[in-house]
């Protein structure tokens, strides 16, 4: 079975990262899987951004959770990466999975709350009651840094794929694969690439494969899947490697 490539914040190594613009080459390099972060902004809208802030990816200062999707719409998420890309709004959970049913989008889509840093109150909640109301032609799976966020999840979905995301500490991502809540890992290359005479057997999808070198090395080992800034790339030299 190929290794399914999976677009980082869409395709980020030549787009404005989680935009539509993003999602869009994502899906026109033929990605296998979007991952992509949710928030929550001050007046409860489900918000696309890797970052609790916008100082990096726009023109404004401030977190999330402080400004509402009126004063998120102003600002520009596009203009930092490139001329081409001024007046790129951020966009909104539904802006995405509707872009993506649009595009008839059949693959994966692994969406991580981020609540490692900000727990917002009642995200798991808002995300599950959007995601239900969908008729969605892609997978969906949820991943996070916080475990609690993924035995809440669980608890309201739980017959969707759930993935631990770790760099370093593994202690959450075995318990829980013992305990059957998640099936997939999803750790930082690095850490495989140190414990490559002791991986697991769980379906590894690791971040952030850029290199070709990375690219090869998993590719090689048919993991299920990789998580990479430029998919159009992989694909290639996974044709190389895996044929298909």
């Amino acid at each position: 079975m190929l290794t399914k490539i999976i677009a980082h914040r869409g395709s980020k190594g030549i787009r404005p990262e989680n935009t539509l613009p993003a999602f869009e080459k994502a899906i026109e390099e033929g990605a296998d899987g979007i991952e992509t972060d949710v928030h929550m902004s001050k007046d409860k809208h489900l918000i696309i951004m890797h970052d609790e802030t916008v100082d990096r990816t726009t023109n404004g200062t401030g977190r999330i959770f402080d400004k509402t999707l009126a004063e998120l719409k102003r600002l520009d998420a596009g203009g930092y990466f490139g001329y081409d890309y001024l007046g790129t709004q951020i966009p909104t959970l539904d802006e995405v999975v509707q872009l993506l049913i649009k595009k008839h989008f059949t693959g994966l889509f692994n969406l991580e709350l981020k609540t490692d840093k900000i727990q917002y109150p009642g995200i798991e909640e808002s995300v599950s009651a959007y995601m239900n109301q969908q008729t969605l032609p892609f997978k969906i799976i949820y991943s996070s840094f916080h475990p609690q966020s993924l035995i809440k999840m669980h608890a309201l979905n739980p017959t969707v794929e759930f993935a631990s995301l770790f760099k370093l500490q593994t202690k959450f991502a075995r318990k829980f694969y013992r305990n059957q809540l998640v099936k997939d890992w999803h750790p930082d290359i690095r850490w495989v690439r140190a414990h490559r005479f002791f991986l697991p057997h769980v379906q590894l999808r690791p971040w952030t494969v850029n290199s070709t070198e990375d690219m090869r090395y998993c590719f090689k080992r048919h993991f299920d899947g990789i998580i990479t800034d430029y998919p159009g790339r992989a694909g290639i030299i996974r044709q190389a490697i895996q044929g298909g």
